[in-house]
């Protein structure tokens, strides 16, 4: 399904689970993702809750035309989706670039979140994410996605993914080749990042009981990275997955459910 940003676009959005579910799931994206790369999740919280799905502008189905968006825009967008499904508040889960986007959602636009649970997060970029993200940068613009997927993996994936492949290496570059064909799209999501200013101390501003899920291995946004945000949010919750990297949507599924379940189970 479709409907529009304020400046006309089409974002892209599924809705799934129990759609008579009383609390509503809202699962932001990745930089390079889309909608289905939340799908082996989905099993762990389809029956008690309904589930929403969006790719950002720039991603996935959503259009790829326009300038570069801040991610105050993009929590923007996500506003448009809930008033779409008619969705007062809902608990939102990012996982790194959707993490960003859920903390200028909540700072932002408190009343929509009910809670909050960032995944592989950062509110402040260090000199090393800066030679990561400006390596990538250079790879997306010698050699497309193509080569920028082959530099990105071993920031994303940790070594245990690699012994055990939920989705095997070849079909996972074959699956997000087809979805990033669009260089200039990613280079205007890419933007977004490199544009951020230290958010930090804007974290301070959010209200919503908030959980933070970070991998022990994650060699991109390091375990320091994560902390700061949980230090700066008042009351949150910081809890490591040993032995996973960043893209935890793929890498140890169950623990991070069992995370959440844990979370969300403290407010019954």
């Amino acid at each position: 399904m479709f409907t529009k940003t304020k400046d006309g676009l089409n974002i892209y959005y599924e809705v799934k689970g129990n759609t008579k579910a009383k609390e509503t799931i809202v699962f932001l994206n990745g930089l390079s993702q889309a909608t289905i790369s939340w799908y082996f999740m989905l099993p762990c919280f389809e029956e008690r809750y309904r589930l929403i799905l969006m790719d950002f502008i720039f991603q996935g189905q959503s259009d790829k035309t326009g300038e570069w968006r801040t991610f105050d825009q993009h929590a923007e967008d996500v506003l448009q989706v809930l008033h779409a499904t008619n969705t007062r508040q809902a608990i939102v889960i990012g996982l790194s670039y959707g993490s960003i986007v859920a903390q200028h959602l909540a700072v932002n636009h408190a009343k929509y979140v009910s809670k909050l649970i960032l995944i592989s997060t950062f509110a402040h970029k260090t000199p090393y994410l800066e030679v990561i993200e400006y390596a990538w940068w250079n790879a997306l613009e010698a050699g497309g996605y193509p080569l920028m997927f082959d530099v990105m993996l071993p920031n994303v994936l940790s070594e245990e993914y690699f012994k055990n492949p939920l989705i095997p290496i070849d079909k996972l570059r074959q699956l997000r080749q087809e979805s990033n064909q669009n260089k200039e799209a990613l280079f205007k999501l890419m933007t977004a990042t490199k544009e951020r200013s230290d958010y930090r101390q804007e974290l301070k501003k959010i209200k919503a009981p908030t959980l933070i899920i970070h991998g022990e291995r994650d060699t991109l946004i390091t375990l320091p990275m994560g902390i700061e945000v949980a230090n700066h949010i008042p009351d949150a919750i910081f809890k490591v997955i040993p032995q996973a990297g960043h893209t935890l949507n793929m890498e140890k599924i169950s623990e991070v459910c069992t995370e959440i379940w844990k979370f969300l189970n403290s407010f019954l």
